[in-house]
């Protein structure tokens, strides 16, 4: 398969890029201008890009593509929207490139609590969470909103707290919502999830939940 990556440069993506390559996909990186990026392999191509809200610049970089896949998301509080912003132009690019298959990370807090949660966790610890973080989830949400709008066949990953734990492939997961006493992932787990969503026909158009 031949997967075209935006945020590659991204802890996420970056993740997302390695094990492509590692289960033998062909990758396209895409990748700002100003990003510090230097993996090398054969079936990797990376391309810079000066704005990645730039449909038509993004469109080379599907071309041929069977998938994309999107790791961008705030890394800071003062970051701004950059999920939702972005996520405009990919969406067009994707449709202008004939690439259907899409999956995106967002947040645990961008869906609403499972009704099987703990009582801390909805009563106390979601709810602080999403106060502290209140226009990342906002951005998450509308994220979510543009991807749930588009003519993508999309699917949403949603982790609670990331971690730099390595790769264990031994996690929770919930087709259409949140997993519940999900406290912490990795970010190399989240991506082997985004990975093995692509080939799951009941993971489209749905939210995953991901959690240990």
């Amino acid at each position: 398969m031949k997967i075209t990556i935006f945020g590659a440069s991204g802890r996420i993506g970056g993740e997302v890029v390695r094990q492509a390559l590692d289960s033998g996909h062909k990758v396209t990186a895409v990748i700002r201008d100003s990003s510090d990026f230097t993996a090398q392999h054969p079936a990797l191509e990376v391309v810079r890009v000066s704005r990645l809200t730039d449909a038509g610049a993004l469109e080379p970089a599907l071309e041929a593509s069977d998938a994309a896949i999107s790791g961008i998301g705030p890394r800071r509080r003062k970051d701004g929207p950059v999920a939702s912003t972005t996520v405009r132009g990919i969406l067009q690019a994707l449709a202008a490139s004939h690439v259907a298959r899409f999956v995106a990370v967002s947040a645990m807090p961008a869906g609403p609590v499972p009704e099987d949660e703990s009582f801390l966790n909805r009563r106390l610890m979601v709810p602080l969470i999403s106060a502290l973080l209140r226009d990342t989830y906002a951005d998450l949400r509308a994220m979510e909103l543009q991807i749930a709008s588009s003519s993508a066949d999309w699917t949403v990953v949603r982790p609670p707290k990331l971690t730099s734990k390595p790769l264990t492939g031994q996690y929770r997961t919930r087709i259409g919502g949140n997993v519940p006493r999900g406290y912490s992932v990795g970010r190399a787990d989240v991506a082997h999830l985004m990975l093995a969503v692509l080939d799951d026909p009941a993971t489209i158009g749905q939210p995953v939940g991901i959690a240990y």
